[in-house]
Protein backbone atom coordinates (compact mmCIF):
# COMPACT_ATOMS: atom_id res chain seq x y z
CA UNK A 1 0.00 0.00 0.00
CA UNK A 2 0.98 3.41 -1.15
CA UNK A 3 -0.15 5.12 2.21
CA UNK A 4 1.07 2.99 5.73
CA UNK A 5 -1.12 3.29 8.62
CA UNK A 6 1.12 6.25 10.59
CA UNK A 7 0.00 8.39 8.05
CA UNK A 8 -4.07 7.63 8.37
CA UNK A 9 -3.79 7.63 11.87
CA UNK A 10 -2.23 10.99 11.83
CA UNK A 11 -4.77 12.41 9.33
CA UNK A 12 -7.40 11.01 11.54
CA UNK A 13 -6.37 12.84 14.70
CA UNK A 14 -5.60 16.07 12.71
CA UNK A 15 -9.06 16.02 11.86
CA UNK A 16 -10.44 14.86 14.84
CA UNK A 17 -8.46 17.49 17.32
CA UNK A 18 -9.99 20.47 14.71
CA UNK A 19 -13.33 19.43 14.86
CA UNK A 20 -13.09 19.09 18.80
CA UNK A 21 -12.05 22.70 18.74
CA UNK A 22 -14.43 24.09 15.87
CA UNK A 23 -17.23 22.36 19.04
CA UNK A 24 -15.71 23.61 22.14
CA UNK A 25 -16.89 27.16 20.82
CA UNK A 26 -19.67 28.97 22.06
CA UNK A 27 -20.44 30.67 18.41
CA UNK A 28 -20.91 27.23 17.16
CA UNK A 29 -23.97 26.20 19.28
CA UNK A 30 -25.40 30.46 18.68
CA UNK A 31 -24.91 29.02 14.60
CA UNK A 32 -26.58 25.25 14.78
CA UNK A 33 -29.09 26.75 16.89
CA UNK A 34 -29.80 29.36 13.78
CA UNK A 35 -29.54 26.47 11.31
CA UNK A 36 -32.02 24.25 13.44
CA UNK A 37 -34.40 27.13 14.03
CA UNK A 38 -33.80 27.93 9.76
CA UNK A 39 -35.01 24.12 8.86
CA UNK A 40 -38.27 24.42 11.28
CA UNK A 41 -39.18 27.28 9.45
CA UNK A 42 -38.31 25.90 6.05
CA UNK A 43 -40.21 22.90 6.58
CA UNK A 44 -43.47 24.91 7.62
CA UNK A 45 -43.18 27.21 4.60
CA UNK A 46 -42.87 24.11 2.08
CA UNK A 47 -46.10 22.88 3.43
CA UNK A 48 -47.66 26.22 3.05
CA UNK A 49 -46.31 26.76 -0.45
CA UNK A 50 -47.50 23.22 -1.79
CA UNK A 51 -50.98 23.46 -0.27
CA UNK A 52 -51.52 27.22 -1.44
CA UNK A 53 -49.76 27.52 -5.23
CA UNK A 54 -50.84 25.51 -8.44
CA UNK A 55 -48.08 25.43 -10.32
CA UNK A 56 -50.49 24.37 -13.71
CA UNK A 57 -52.52 27.51 -13.49
CA UNK A 58 -49.62 29.84 -12.05
CA UNK A 59 -46.92 29.26 -15.29
CA UNK A 60 -49.63 28.46 -17.84
CA UNK A 61 -48.36 30.95 -19.85
CA UNK A 62 -44.76 31.59 -18.73
CA UNK A 63 -41.99 30.68 -21.38
CA UNK A 64 -40.83 26.87 -20.63
CA UNK A 65 -37.66 27.55 -19.37
CA UNK A 66 -39.11 30.14 -16.55
CA UNK A 67 -41.55 27.41 -15.86
CA UNK A 68 -39.25 24.60 -16.05
CA UNK A 69 -37.07 26.42 -13.01
CA UNK A 70 -40.47 27.56 -10.98
CA UNK A 71 -41.78 23.94 -10.94
CA UNK A 72 -37.95 22.61 -9.66
CA UNK A 73 -38.26 25.82 -7.06
CA UNK A 74 -41.71 24.87 -5.88
CA UNK A 75 -40.41 21.21 -5.33
CA UNK A 76 -37.72 22.20 -3.36
CA UNK A 77 -39.25 24.65 -1.46
CA UNK A 78 -38.01 23.62 1.89
CA UNK A 79 -34.19 24.07 0.51
CA UNK A 80 -34.87 27.44 -0.87
CA UNK A 81 -36.06 29.06 2.05
CA UNK A 82 -34.06 27.14 4.53
CA UNK A 83 -30.90 28.72 2.18
CA UNK A 84 -32.24 31.97 2.10
CA UNK A 85 -32.85 32.29 5.56
CA UNK A 86 -29.04 31.07 6.38
CA UNK A 87 -27.68 33.54 4.29
CA UNK A 88 -29.62 36.79 5.78
CA UNK A 89 -28.60 34.45 8.87
CA UNK A 90 -24.74 34.91 8.06
CA UNK A 91 -25.14 38.31 6.69
CA UNK A 92 -26.17 40.12 9.89
CA UNK A 93 -23.50 38.02 12.15
CA UNK A 94 -21.04 38.86 9.48
CA UNK A 95 -21.60 42.34 9.79
CA UNK A 96 -22.21 42.27 13.37
CA UNK A 97 -19.29 39.85 14.69
CA UNK A 98 -16.19 38.62 13.42
CA UNK A 99 -16.26 36.68 10.02
CA UNK A 100 -15.29 33.66 11.71
CA UNK A 101 -17.64 33.42 14.37
CA UNK A 102 -20.36 32.49 11.19
CA UNK A 103 -18.51 30.29 9.09
CA UNK A 104 -20.77 27.31 9.76
CA UNK A 105 -24.34 29.16 8.64
CA UNK A 106 -22.08 30.32 5.27
CA UNK A 107 -21.16 26.45 4.81
CA UNK A 108 -24.78 25.83 5.49
CA UNK A 109 -25.57 27.70 2.60
CA UNK A 110 -23.30 26.80 0.36
CA UNK A 111 -24.63 23.55 1.24
CA UNK A 112 -28.05 24.78 0.54
CA UNK A 113 -27.07 26.43 -2.80
CA UNK A 114 -25.31 23.01 -4.11
CA UNK A 115 -27.65 20.92 -3.27
CA UNK A 116 -30.99 23.48 -5.66
CA UNK A 117 -28.66 23.68 -8.52
CA UNK A 118 -28.38 19.85 -8.30
CA UNK A 119 -31.60 19.48 -8.03
CA UNK A 120 -31.85 21.96 -11.37
CA UNK A 121 -30.14 20.00 -12.81
CA UNK A 122 -31.01 16.57 -12.74
CA UNK A 123 -34.67 17.79 -13.04
CA UNK A 124 -34.15 16.88 -17.17
CA UNK A 125 -33.65 13.16 -16.31
CA UNK A 126 -36.32 10.54 -16.13
CA UNK A 127 -35.32 8.01 -14.30
CA UNK A 128 -35.94 8.09 -10.53
CA UNK A 129 -32.99 5.99 -9.50
CA UNK A 130 -30.58 7.82 -12.00
CA UNK A 131 -31.56 11.26 -10.37
CA UNK A 132 -31.36 10.17 -6.68
CA UNK A 133 -27.83 8.54 -7.43
CA UNK A 134 -26.63 11.50 -9.22
CA UNK A 135 -28.00 14.02 -6.51
CA UNK A 136 -26.40 12.22 -4.07
CA UNK A 137 -22.87 11.69 -5.65
CA UNK A 138 -22.94 15.13 -7.07
CA UNK A 139 -23.89 16.63 -3.48
CA UNK A 140 -21.24 14.88 -1.93
CA UNK A 141 -18.47 15.77 -4.01
CA UNK A 142 -19.65 19.31 -3.40
CA UNK A 143 -19.75 19.61 0.39
CA UNK A 144 -16.16 17.93 0.41
CA UNK A 145 -15.08 20.94 -1.87
CA UNK A 146 -16.76 23.34 -0.03
CA UNK A 147 -15.14 21.76 3.34
CA UNK A 148 -11.81 21.89 1.86
CA UNK A 149 -11.47 18.35 1.68
CA UNK A 150 -11.64 17.19 -1.56
CA UNK A 151 -8.14 17.08 -2.35
CA UNK A 152 -7.21 15.04 0.71
CA UNK A 153 -10.32 12.53 -0.17
CA UNK A 154 -8.73 12.10 -3.84
CA UNK A 155 -5.70 11.62 -2.39
CA UNK A 156 -6.85 8.90 0.56
CA UNK A 157 -8.76 6.73 -2.02
CA UNK A 158 -5.80 6.45 -4.31
CA UNK A 159 -3.66 5.74 -1.64
CA UNK A 160 -4.61 1.76 -1.32
CA UNK A 161 -4.18 -0.02 -4.34
CA UNK A 162 -4.62 -3.60 -5.25
CA UNK A 163 -2.20 -4.25 -8.51
CA UNK A 164 -2.93 -7.30 -10.97
CA UNK A 165 -0.33 -7.29 -13.54
CA UNK A 166 -0.20 -4.03 -14.60
CA UNK A 167 -3.65 -2.98 -13.37
CA UNK A 168 -3.21 -0.75 -10.38
CA UNK A 169 -6.90 -0.67 -8.55
CA UNK A 170 -7.74 2.11 -6.38
CA UNK A 171 -11.15 2.86 -4.73
CA UNK A 172 -10.64 6.29 -6.34
CA UNK A 173 -10.24 4.43 -9.87
CA UNK A 174 -13.26 2.67 -8.89
CA UNK A 175 -15.37 5.63 -8.58
CA UNK A 176 -14.48 6.83 -11.61
CA UNK A 177 -14.73 3.75 -13.67
CA UNK A 178 -18.34 3.59 -12.35
CA UNK A 179 -19.16 7.11 -12.53
CA UNK A 180 -18.15 7.29 -16.63
CA UNK A 181 -19.58 3.95 -17.29
CA UNK A 182 -22.88 5.43 -15.74
CA UNK A 183 -22.94 8.58 -18.28
CA UNK A 184 -21.48 6.20 -20.84
CA UNK A 185 -24.55 4.02 -20.41
CA UNK A 186 -26.99 6.54 -19.92
CA UNK A 187 -25.88 8.51 -23.07
CA UNK A 188 -26.29 5.19 -24.87
CA UNK A 189 -29.76 4.38 -24.03
CA UNK A 190 -31.05 8.22 -25.10
CA UNK A 191 -28.47 7.34 -28.42
CA UNK A 192 -30.07 3.91 -28.86
CA UNK A 193 -33.68 4.99 -27.70
CA UNK A 194 -33.79 7.95 -30.79
CA UNK A 195 -32.20 5.15 -33.37
CA UNK A 196 -34.96 2.48 -32.66
CA UNK A 197 -37.96 5.32 -32.93
CA UNK A 198 -36.18 6.47 -36.27
CA UNK A 199 -36.12 3.03 -37.39
CA UNK A 200 -39.57 1.94 -36.17
CA UNK A 201 -40.77 4.64 -38.41
CA UNK A 202 -39.19 3.44 -41.77
CA UNK A 203 -42.00 1.55 -43.34
CA UNK A 204 -39.49 0.34 -45.60
CA UNK A 205 -37.81 -2.46 -43.51
CA UNK A 206 -39.58 -5.44 -41.50
CA UNK A 207 -40.72 -5.98 -38.14
CA UNK A 208 -38.03 -8.49 -37.71
CA UNK A 209 -35.20 -6.08 -39.84
CA UNK A 210 -36.32 -3.17 -37.79
CA UNK A 211 -35.78 -5.61 -34.11
CA UNK A 212 -32.67 -7.00 -35.35
CA UNK A 213 -30.86 -3.67 -36.35
CA UNK A 214 -31.93 -2.05 -33.06
CA UNK A 215 -29.97 -4.87 -31.02
CA UNK A 216 -26.99 -4.40 -33.49
CA UNK A 217 -27.19 -0.72 -32.43
CA UNK A 218 -27.56 -1.26 -28.65
CA UNK A 219 -25.19 -3.67 -28.54
CA UNK A 220 -22.30 -1.74 -30.69
CA UNK A 221 -22.86 1.28 -28.50
CA UNK A 222 -22.65 -0.41 -25.11
CA UNK A 223 -19.12 -1.95 -26.45
CA UNK A 224 -18.56 1.36 -27.19
CA UNK A 225 -19.34 2.83 -24.17
CA UNK A 226 -17.92 0.41 -22.01
CA UNK A 227 -14.02 0.41 -23.84
CA UNK A 228 -14.39 4.96 -23.71
CA UNK A 229 -15.19 4.68 -19.83
CA UNK A 230 -12.71 2.19 -19.38
CA UNK A 231 -9.56 3.68 -21.64
CA UNK A 232 -10.82 7.53 -19.75
CA UNK A 233 -10.18 6.38 -16.73
CA UNK A 234 -6.47 5.16 -17.37
CA UNK A 235 -7.47 1.67 -17.63
CA UNK A 236 -5.24 -0.26 -20.39
CA UNK A 237 -7.81 -3.19 -21.85
CA UNK A 238 -4.56 -5.42 -22.30
CA UNK A 239 -4.35 -5.31 -19.08
CA UNK A 240 -7.84 -7.41 -18.36
CA UNK A 241 -6.45 -10.14 -20.85
CA UNK A 242 -5.48 -12.27 -17.20
CA UNK A 243 -9.15 -12.32 -16.72
CA UNK A 244 -10.33 -13.75 -20.14
CA UNK A 245 -9.29 -17.37 -19.10
CA UNK A 246 -12.02 -16.76 -16.35
CA UNK A 247 -14.78 -15.23 -18.42
CA UNK A 248 -14.06 -17.78 -21.18
CA UNK A 249 -14.52 -20.71 -18.66
CA UNK A 250 -17.99 -18.99 -17.14
CA UNK A 251 -19.42 -18.21 -20.84
CA UNK A 252 -18.84 -21.89 -21.52
CA UNK A 253 -20.30 -23.21 -18.47
CA UNK A 254 -22.67 -20.71 -16.69
CA UNK A 255 -23.82 -18.87 -19.26
CA UNK A 256 -24.35 -21.56 -22.30
CA UNK A 257 -27.99 -21.37 -22.10
CA UNK A 258 -27.50 -17.76 -22.71
CA UNK A 259 -25.44 -17.42 -25.08
CA UNK A 260 -27.40 -20.39 -27.48
CA UNK A 261 -30.47 -17.76 -26.82
CA UNK A 262 -28.91 -15.09 -27.84
CA UNK A 263 -27.21 -16.27 -30.80
CA UNK A 264 -30.50 -18.04 -31.64
CA UNK A 265 -32.38 -15.14 -31.08
CA UNK A 266 -30.38 -13.35 -33.96
CA UNK A 267 -31.13 -16.37 -36.25
CA UNK A 268 -35.00 -15.71 -35.44
CA UNK A 269 -34.27 -11.87 -36.41
CA UNK A 270 -32.47 -12.95 -39.57
CA UNK A 271 -34.47 -16.10 -41.41
CA UNK A 272 -37.53 -14.27 -40.40
CA UNK A 273 -39.19 -17.70 -39.33
CA UNK A 274 -41.28 -15.21 -37.06
CA UNK A 275 -41.37 -11.96 -36.42
CA UNK A 276 -43.51 -9.28 -33.83
CA UNK A 277 -47.07 -9.71 -35.09
CA UNK A 278 -47.29 -13.06 -36.55
CA UNK A 279 -49.86 -15.62 -35.00
CA UNK A 280 -47.87 -18.36 -33.58
CA UNK A 281 -48.76 -21.73 -31.73
CA UNK A 282 -45.94 -23.44 -29.35
CA UNK A 283 -47.00 -26.80 -28.03
CA UNK A 284 -50.26 -26.03 -26.13
CA UNK A 285 -50.03 -22.66 -25.84
CA UNK A 286 -51.40 -20.30 -28.82
CA UNK A 287 -51.32 -16.26 -29.48
CA UNK A 288 -49.39 -12.93 -30.94
CA UNK A 289 -45.83 -12.33 -30.90
CA UNK A 290 -45.59 -9.02 -29.19
CA UNK A 291 -42.17 -8.29 -28.55
CA UNK A 292 -38.85 -10.25 -29.54
CA UNK A 293 -36.05 -10.08 -26.83
CA UNK A 294 -32.34 -11.02 -26.60
CA UNK A 295 -32.95 -13.99 -24.66
CA UNK A 296 -37.07 -14.77 -25.39
CA UNK A 297 -40.19 -13.55 -27.46
CA UNK A 298 -43.11 -12.59 -25.49
CA UNK A 299 -46.31 -14.74 -27.05
CA UNK A 300 -49.31 -12.69 -25.84
CA UNK A 301 -52.07 -15.13 -25.42
CA UNK A 302 -55.39 -13.01 -26.07
CA UNK A 303 -56.41 -13.33 -22.38
CA UNK A 304 -54.22 -11.56 -20.43
CA UNK A 305 -51.39 -13.93 -20.32
CA UNK A 306 -48.27 -14.01 -21.89
CA UNK A 307 -45.57 -16.82 -22.41
CA UNK A 308 -42.03 -16.24 -22.29
CA UNK A 309 -40.38 -18.24 -24.62
CA UNK A 310 -36.98 -18.92 -24.88
CA UNK A 311 -35.52 -18.36 -28.47
CA UNK A 312 -33.44 -21.77 -28.49
CA UNK A 313 -36.87 -23.05 -28.04
CA UNK A 314 -37.90 -21.97 -31.49
CA UNK A 315 -35.22 -22.50 -33.03
CA UNK A 316 -35.06 -26.29 -31.89
CA UNK A 317 -38.72 -27.43 -31.39
CA UNK A 318 -41.89 -27.37 -33.86
CA UNK A 319 -43.60 -23.96 -34.20
CA UNK A 320 -46.85 -23.46 -36.03
CA UNK A 321 -46.69 -20.17 -37.71
CA UNK A 322 -49.84 -19.23 -38.81
CA UNK A 323 -49.46 -15.64 -40.67
CA UNK A 324 -45.65 -16.77 -41.88
CA UNK A 325 -46.40 -16.51 -45.69
CA UNK A 326 -50.17 -15.82 -45.94
CA UNK A 327 -52.31 -15.14 -43.43
CA UNK A 328 -55.34 -16.78 -45.08
CA UNK A 329 -56.66 -19.83 -43.03
CA UNK A 330 -58.56 -22.74 -43.86
CA UNK A 331 -61.47 -23.49 -40.87
CA UNK A 332 -62.71 -27.00 -40.33
CA UNK A 333 -65.40 -27.88 -39.29
CA UNK A 334 -66.46 -31.47 -38.88
CA UNK A 335 -69.86 -32.49 -37.98
CA UNK A 336 -72.90 -35.70 -38.60
CA UNK A 337 -76.43 -35.98 -39.69
CA UNK A 338 -78.44 -39.40 -39.38
CA UNK A 339 -79.09 -41.22 -42.05
CA UNK A 340 -82.77 -39.82 -42.53
CA UNK A 341 -80.90 -37.14 -43.97
CA UNK A 342 -80.31 -36.59 -47.59
CA UNK A 343 -76.48 -35.97 -48.22
CA UNK A 344 -76.61 -33.54 -50.70
CA UNK A 345 -78.90 -31.64 -49.22
CA UNK A 346 -77.15 -31.34 -45.97
CA UNK A 347 -73.39 -30.11 -48.09
CA UNK A 348 -75.39 -27.93 -49.95
CA UNK A 349 -77.09 -26.31 -47.00
CA UNK A 350 -73.63 -26.28 -44.95
CA UNK A 351 -71.57 -24.78 -48.04
CA UNK A 352 -74.65 -21.87 -47.94
CA UNK A 353 -73.94 -21.26 -44.36
CA UNK A 354 -70.70 -21.07 -44.05
CA UNK A 355 -70.41 -18.83 -47.58
CA UNK A 356 -72.86 -16.29 -45.81
CA UNK A 357 -70.75 -15.89 -42.86
CA UNK A 358 -69.07 -12.09 -42.99
CA UNK A 359 -65.50 -13.22 -42.67
CA UNK A 360 -65.87 -16.16 -45.10
CA UNK A 361 -63.65 -15.10 -48.41
CA UNK A 362 -65.57 -14.63 -51.35
CA UNK A 363 -63.43 -15.52 -53.93
CA UNK A 364 -62.66 -19.31 -52.19
CA UNK A 365 -66.27 -21.06 -51.90
CA UNK A 366 -66.49 -23.48 -49.02
CA UNK A 367 -66.52 -27.31 -49.56
CA UNK A 368 -68.64 -29.49 -47.99
CA UNK A 369 -67.87 -33.45 -47.99
CA UNK A 370 -69.32 -36.50 -46.84
CA UNK A 371 -66.27 -38.15 -45.02
CA UNK A 372 -67.36 -41.75 -43.32
CA UNK A 373 -70.55 -43.58 -43.41
CA UNK A 374 -70.52 -44.21 -38.89
CA UNK A 375 -72.40 -46.36 -37.10
CA UNK A 376 -74.46 -43.50 -35.36
CA UNK A 377 -74.92 -41.48 -38.71
CA UNK A 378 -73.46 -39.69 -41.21
CA UNK A 379 -69.77 -37.47 -40.89
CA UNK A 380 -69.40 -34.26 -42.96
CA UNK A 381 -66.35 -31.74 -43.31
CA UNK A 382 -67.04 -28.38 -43.75
CA UNK A 383 -63.89 -25.88 -44.83
CA UNK A 384 -63.87 -22.48 -45.93
CA UNK A 385 -61.58 -19.90 -45.74
CA UNK A 386 -61.07 -16.10 -43.70
CA UNK A 387 -58.51 -13.84 -44.79
CA UNK A 388 -56.55 -13.51 -40.59
CA UNK A 389 -56.75 -16.53 -38.20
CA UNK A 390 -57.84 -13.70 -35.71
CA UNK A 391 -60.89 -15.11 -33.72
CA UNK A 392 -60.85 -18.04 -35.40
CA UNK A 393 -62.83 -20.17 -32.90
CA UNK A 394 -65.40 -16.92 -33.03
CA UNK A 395 -65.68 -17.65 -36.46
CA UNK A 396 -66.45 -21.46 -36.24
CA UNK A 397 -69.02 -21.05 -33.31
CA UNK A 398 -70.85 -19.06 -35.46
CA UNK A 399 -71.31 -20.95 -38.09
CA UNK A 400 -72.01 -23.96 -36.31
CA UNK A 401 -74.72 -21.93 -34.40
CA UNK A 402 -75.98 -21.18 -37.84
CA UNK A 403 -75.84 -24.45 -39.57
CA UNK A 404 -77.82 -25.93 -36.09
CA UNK A 405 -80.70 -23.29 -36.77
CA UNK A 406 -80.74 -24.33 -40.54
CA UNK A 407 -80.95 -27.82 -39.48
CA UNK A 408 -83.88 -27.46 -37.19
CA UNK A 409 -85.78 -25.60 -39.65
CA UNK A 410 -84.88 -28.47 -42.55
CA UNK A 411 -85.56 -30.92 -40.34
CA UNK A 412 -82.31 -32.52 -40.03
CA UNK A 413 -81.33 -34.55 -37.07
CA UNK A 414 -78.19 -34.71 -35.56
CA UNK A 415 -76.83 -38.48 -34.18
CA UNK A 416 -76.54 -38.74 -30.44
CA UNK A 417 -75.68 -42.41 -28.91
CA UNK A 418 -78.79 -44.19 -27.99
CA UNK A 419 -78.13 -47.95 -26.36
CA UNK A 420 -81.07 -50.36 -26.05
CA UNK A 421 -81.32 -53.49 -23.69
CA UNK A 422 -83.04 -56.24 -24.62
CA UNK A 423 -84.28 -58.85 -21.98
CA UNK A 424 -84.46 -62.38 -22.88
CA UNK A 425 -86.83 -65.28 -20.58
CA UNK A 426 -88.98 -62.95 -19.70
CA UNK A 427 -87.47 -61.47 -16.94
CA UNK A 428 -83.99 -60.64 -15.57
CA UNK A 429 -82.95 -63.12 -13.26
CA UNK A 430 -83.61 -62.22 -9.05
CA UNK A 431 -81.77 -63.27 -6.15
CA UNK A 432 -84.10 -64.55 -3.35
CA UNK A 433 -83.21 -64.68 0.46
CA UNK A 434 -84.85 -67.78 2.50
CA UNK A 435 -85.00 -67.04 6.42
CA UNK A 436 -84.54 -70.66 7.94
CA UNK A 437 -86.02 -70.42 11.53
CA UNK A 438 -83.58 -71.49 14.52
Amino acid sequence: MDMDLKDFMEFVQTTARSVGAEISSPWFYLQFGLILVAAGIAYAAETAVRNRIDMTSLAMRWPLPLRHFARVMVASASTAVFTLLVIISRLVMYHATWPSRSYLLMVAAKLGLAWLAIRLVTSVLRNAFIVKLVSITAWFVAALSILGQFDATVDLLDAYAIVFGGLRLTPLLAIKAGALLLIALWATNITSNFAESRINATTDLTPSVQVLLVKIIRIGLLAVAIVIALGAVGIDLSALAVFSGAVGVGIGIGLQKIVANFISGIILLADKSVKPGDLVTIGDNTGRISAMKTRYISVAAGDGREFLVPNEDLVTQKVVNWTYTDKNTLVKIAFGTNYDADPKVVCKLAAETAEAHPRAQKGKPPTCILTEFAEAGMKFSLTFWIADPDGMDKVKSDVMLELWDAFKREGIRVPYPVREIRIRGGALPVETTVEVPN
